[in-house]
């Protein structure tokens, strides 16, 4: 899908400037953040509206990489295929000096798919593509005939062109206006408009951070000749003065990514000539090899964090609640994964099914993980650490949290806990994450005969297995987003988490 495209076919949201629109979300944010937060509430029947900025979804590929975990998020949410189809594995490092091929550098240390882990290394899509996909799957969900009456009010699914200038919140909701257009009244808002988020500031809510590196860097998309695809080419810095230069060609495209690093103080030229300049500088290539720049952008890499995730009935989430440096692909990662702890939360409470506090536990699980997050991305960056296991993000979860309730005594630390991603596997002619896939909770019985299952909500789906190794034996209650939140040898007890946590 074309980005003009995409920009025609957002639905207008059908208000004149003198008559504010009613919501039950604001989404302040386009990028995949806002993107996915929107796909999950549609799905769960929740009238959601994103508003963006820009006139258009982000054209450059800056966000490139998405980690294992990441991908049985969007595998959840329907839009794995297409985000396979779109890209591709990471290419191997091909380290260059004075014209020649000096030798190989693997970016990643190598890992192996598992039957409860099927995606084992990142994959590669420019986030422009990435955010085409996400906004697809949205206008799909939101033809369906559950938001019949919402387009008939004149609904809508993202207004660009929305620029935010004003908050206000009271008991009830929250009023947001813009540079132009009608105020938008929603029940609650959510930025993600990035990390010099307009409603952060609004709310007051400070950042706390660092440098990573004070020296600024390039990034740019363009359409190179001289090199191959098959490789990520690295031409190491040839002296002081001279920083590095990566090119690395983004899969399911014509295009390479250019990074390049300068020293403090470079002002950096975003031109087409500016960029064949520091191309045929660092490299063996002309000028004319670099015949085209699609987006280009500079920056300097820096970790942040929100000092807080939430005030009142507003919610931060990706850049606009913590900044990473792109080393180590974590940042859209961690951010994708903000909206989809926080969409089954909003849904629940939304619907009346769960107390209001249980939004109180989105900053309670996300801001820990998002700080664990900027300290592995800086330590990569500044070369401390591979990017391993810990970037691939399977070992996070919410162990010790509110809602990790584990009922068993005496557990080995390696063995499945409440509070842990939920593995995949096949057993009994069941996938499990075919099973767990939608807006539901799943009750999982592993290995064990266990009938006395309390009574529960017809929308949670029971699945019954034989025993497995990933989780042994015992009754698992698992969220909607994909984390065990209740576990037992039994299921005593079970009824007790149900009705606190508001299981819908």
């Amino acid at each position: 899908m074309e980005l003009n495209n995409v920009k025609e076919r957002a639905m207008d949201t059908g208000a004149t400037d003198s008559e504010a629109m009613a919501t039950d979300v604001l989404v302040v944010g386009a990028g995949p953040t806002g993107l996915t937060l929107a796909i999950d509430l549609a799905r769960r029947g929740v009238d959601a509206l994103v508003v963006e900025r820009a006139d258009r979804l982000f054209p450059g590929s800056r966000g490139k990489g998405l980690q294992p975990r990441t991908r049985e998020v969007f595998d959840d949410l329907g839009v794995l295929d297409a985000i396979h189809a779109a890209g591709g594995p990471y290419p191997a490092g091909m380290i260059w000096q004075d014209g020649r091929r000096v030798g190989e550098h693997q970016m990643f240390d190598p890992a192996e798919t598992s039957v409860d882990s099927p995606y084992g290394e990142p994959w590669m899509v420019p986030q422009w593509r990435t955010q085409e996909i996400l906004f697809a799957r949205l206008e799909e969900l939101w033809g369906s005939p559950v938001f019949e009456r919402s387009r008939e009010l004149g609904g809508g699914r993202v207004a660009f062109g929305r620029e935010v200038v004003g908050l206000a919140q009271d008991d009830d909701g929250v009023t947001v206006e813009f540079a132009s257009g009608a105020p938008v009244r929603a029940r609650y808002a959510v930025a993600a408009d990035g990390g010099r988020s307009t409603v952060r500031r609004a709310l007051g809510i400070r950042m706390t951070g660092e440098t990573v590196d004070p020296n600024p860097m390039l990034v740019a998309d363009a359409r190179i000749t001289g090199l191959d695809r098959d490789n990520w080419h690295v031409f190491p810095p040839r002296g002081d003065a001279d920083g590095f230069l990566a090119i690395c060609p983004l899969a399911g495209t014509e295009e390479f990514q250019v990074t390049a690093r300068f020293p403090q103080g470079t002002d950096i030229d975003l031109s087409l000539d500016g960029i064949r300049k520091v191309v045929a500088a660092r490299s063996h290539l002309s000028p004319d090899d670099v015949t085209e720049v699609r987006w280009a952008s500079d920056f300097r890499p820096r970790a942040a964090l929100a000092d807080r995730f939430r005030a009142g009935r507003v919610l931060l989430a990706g850049d606009a609640a913590h900044v990473h440096s792109p080393a180590g692909g974590q940042g859209l990662n961690t951010s994708v994964q903000d909206a989809y702890n926080l969409g089954w939360k909003l849904g629940a409470v939304l619907s009346g099914k769960a107390p209001e506090s249980l939004l109180d536990t989105y900053e309670e699980e996300r801001l820990p993980n998002a700080a664990d997050m900027l300290g592995l991305t800086t330590r990569v960056h500044r070369g401390e650490v591979r990017r391993g296991a810990a970037t691939r993000q399977l070992g996070l979860g919410y162990r010790g949290r509110s809602l990790s309730m584990e009922t068993r005594a005496g557990l080995p630390e390696a063995t499945l806990h409440a509070g842990d991603r939920a593995p995949d596997g096949t057993l009994g002619g069941v996938r499990l994450f075919d099973a767990f896939r939608g807006p539901h909770w799943t009750l999982l019985t592993v290995g064990t005969d266990e009938t006395a299952l309390p009574p529960l909500p017809a929308s949670v789906r029971t699945v019954r297995i034989p025993s497995y190794e990933a989780y042994g034996t015992g009754v698992f209650l698992v969220r909607p987003d994909g984390y065990v939140g209740w576990a037992g040898e039994t299921a005593e007890g079970l009824t007790e988490y149900t009705t606190r946590v508001g299981v819908a």
